[in-house]
């Protein structure tokens, strides 16, 4: 009767959901966070690349209302994300904005190289408190 409650019971997913745990939900949550970093990483410096900002086809948008730009904050405003720990990078982007009005690629590509390197040591399966000493 036990194993009854603790397992079974009925599916809370939407269609097509699913759960992801232990080691893979924590190599999607790297990889998320990662991938925006290196989306905003090609924009920084004299020499940064513009991106091509256009709007989901459904949401109104045509070709006309794409944007050209290479700042950080604006890209990470305009694009959509699922991954919890990338909305925590774009999260440090708004923070940084409404703070210093300035860095908020800095702090996101910083952020995600922190993560980048903590993925290696994870991989490694160094403890976090060694890690912190």
């Amino acid at each position: 009767a036990m194993h009854r409650i603790f397992g079974g019971g009925p599916t809370i997913y939407k269609e097509g959901g699913s759960e992801e745990r232990g080691e893979n939900a924590r190599l999607q949550a790297f990889i998320g966070a990662i991938a925006i970093g290196d989306l905003v990483k090609s924009t920084l410096g004299p020499k940064g690349m513009d991106k091509i900002l256009q709007p989901m086809p459904g949401q109104g948008g045509s070709r006309a209302n794409a944007t050209v730009t290479n700042d950080g904050a604006t890209i990470l405003k305009s694009i959509w994300i699922d991954n919890p720990a990338a909305k925590i990078l774009v999260d440090i982007s708004k923070t940084q904005d409404q703070e210093c009005g300035d860095g908020t690629t800095s702090v996101v590509v910083l952020a995600a190289e922190l993560l980048r390197n903590a993925q290696i040591l994870v991989e490694q399966r160094m403890h976090p408190q060694v890690i912190i000493k």
